[in-house]
């Protein structure tokens, strides 16, 4: 009898720490871990302030990493905040791929599709932590003698590398708005989860966008005009942000639940 008594008074106190405590260290993890994502988005949309800033390039026809080019009169200025929104969404996707949280829900957590597509954020924060430190030299799209450096490769490695990593960054993107937005779909408890319920819009938009860009991007290299590439740009970073808001939103709704 008393060995029994003596066992079990152990596992008698643990139980809290597995209880409450624990679902309250879970809750506040997924709502730091939604902060990072929200902070990411917010800074990742900042080059909307070229409504307000005399730029000098049309959001039209320019790439929005134009904005950030190192003879752009503002260029330090979105080079930072390109560099803080890349390494806050890096944080909030290494959280969920390596703490303990359950940001899209516990029943979100299990399998591969959940990690490869954080695993796909963390790509996309670090590629675009990377492109504020691979600026473009100058603005090919405005600048008739950029463009002409950039085609007899008379540019810095930097300015040809930002296209790999911006490539890069979008790819990510991509990888972990399609996987986590199924995943959401998949395991949406209810209220479902915002992110189940306008994620598959926003993805539908996103590849839209892309492959709006692309196009874009291959007639200027043809030397046909940008149809509109900044427009298409932006919409794609845009649509991107706005993702990120609905996922950081959705993981506030599940530590709500927990």
């Amino acid at each position: 009898m008393s060995s029994s008594t003596t066992a079990a008074t152990p596992m008698a106190k643990q139980q809290p720490r597995s209880g409450p405590l624990a679902r309250t260290s879970r809750s506040t993890a997924t709502r730091v871990l939604a902060g990072l994502l929200l902070a990411g988005a917010l800074a990742y949309s900042t080059w909307s302030l070229e409504a307000f800033l005399p730029t000098g390039l049309s959001p039209r026809t320019t790439y929005v990493s134009e904005l950030a080019a190192e003879d752009q009169p503002y260029g330090t200025f979105f080079r930072t905040l390109d560099l803080i929104a890349g390494l806050l969404v890096l944080a909030g996707a290494l959280g969920a791929l390596l703490g303990r949280t359950a940001p899209l829900g516990r029943a979100a957590r299990r399998g591969w599709l959940p990690a490869v597509g954080w695993a796909g954020i963390a790509l996309f924060g670090a590629a675009t932590a990377a492109d504020s430190r691979l600026p473009l030299s100058c603005a090919a799209t405005a600048d008739p003698g950029c463009l002409a450096r950039e085609r007899a490769g008379a540019v810095p490695w930097t300015h040809s590398a930002h296209a790999v990593s911006s490539s890069v960054a979008v790819t990510g993107a991509l990888i972990g708005m399609v996987l986590l937005t199924f995943v959401a779909r998949r395991h949406a408890t209810a209220p479902r989860l915002a992110l189940a319920r306008t994620g598959p819009v926003l993805v539908v938009l996103e590849l839209l966008a892309t492959a709006w860009t692309l196009a874009s991007v291959a007639a200027f290299d043809a030397g046909r005009g940008t149809w509109g590439l900044g427009i298409a740009q932006r919409l794609q970073l845009l649509f991107i942000a706005v993702w990120l808001v609905v996922l950081a939103w959705s993981a506030v709704s599940e530590a709500r639940r927990e």
